[in-house]
């Protein structure tokens, strides 16, 4: 009997596992569908906005974000180039914008010598920011990654949707799966007609490949997106793959 109950729990694990599995590639597909339905607005190709969260838990992933923001600016520099805003929160209040980086080099040695702080999120501010610039010159799209949420909602909404009638959409990638932030961030992309993703440790790999297409696509948009799949990379597969009518 002892052997049937542990073959009984095998396959337990192995069908929650599964569903695991199943339900990660969902959020892939989903997140995939709602890209190929973004219109980049005229003039606005190759400039990125790229927020971060810098609270205390956030240091492991701010350094694999100095790692992709330069494979985004080694892909884009193939059909164009790539500008990138940097925008930041951390500590008490503190939330800071840079100049426009064309260089990866140069927004690495900026990230570099900034270290993550505890403090409470400050999203709205993110969104305050991206809205300033986009009010002064065309911007492609804003990049958003963090792993929680605890502001007001509708507040955050309410920006949100003046983004949404700036043409400019919102990537949001979340770390783990904090059901709050989940439902904010989902929101967010609805009503700027972006796209959320969630990843995890295991996943980074796969944040990097679909930040690197996303960073293309705003450069060069389909045809940029085929010269980078042709090269094997993944992340321009899977977009391409929902691209294509």
């Amino acid at each position: 009997m002892a052997k049937t109950r542990d073959s009984g729990k095998e396959a337990v694990a192995t069908h929650a596992q599964a569903g695991a599995v199943r339900s990660a590639e969902t959020e892939i597909a989903e997140f995939l569908d709602k890209a190929k339905t973004i219109q980049r607005t005229p003039g606005s190709e190759g400039r990125l906005i790229f927020a971060l969260d810098a609270t205390m838990s956030r240091q492991p992933t701010w350094d694999q974000a100095c790692h992709i923001q330069a494979e985004m600016f080694t892909e884009a520099s193939h059909i164009g180039g790539l500008q990138i805003k940097l925008v930041f929160f951390r500590g008490f209040g503190e939330c800071k914008s840079s100049r426009w980086f064309a260089s990866g080099a140069d927004l690495a040695k900026a990230m570099a010598g900034i270290s993550c702080q505890g403090g409470r999120t400050q999203i709205r501010k993110v969104l305050s920011a991206t809205i300033s610039a986009a009010e002064s010159e065309k911007v492609a799209a804003l990049v958003y990654v963090g792993d929680c949420m605890e502001e007001d909602v509708d507040n955050l909404c309410d920006k949100a949707g003046q983004l949404g009638l700036m043409g400019v959409p919102m990537f949001l990638f979340q770390e783990g799966r904090d059901p709050v932030a989940e439902r904010a961030f989902r929101e967010m992309a609805r009503l700027t007609k972006g796209a959320y993703c969630p990843f995890d440790v295991g996943s980074a790999r796969q944040l990097a490949e679909l930040l690197k297409a996303v960073a293309v696509y705003a450069s060069g948009g389909s045809k940029a997106l085929t010269a980078l799949e042709k090269s094997g990379d993944n992340g321009a597969r899977l977009l391409l793959s929902q691209l294509k009518s």
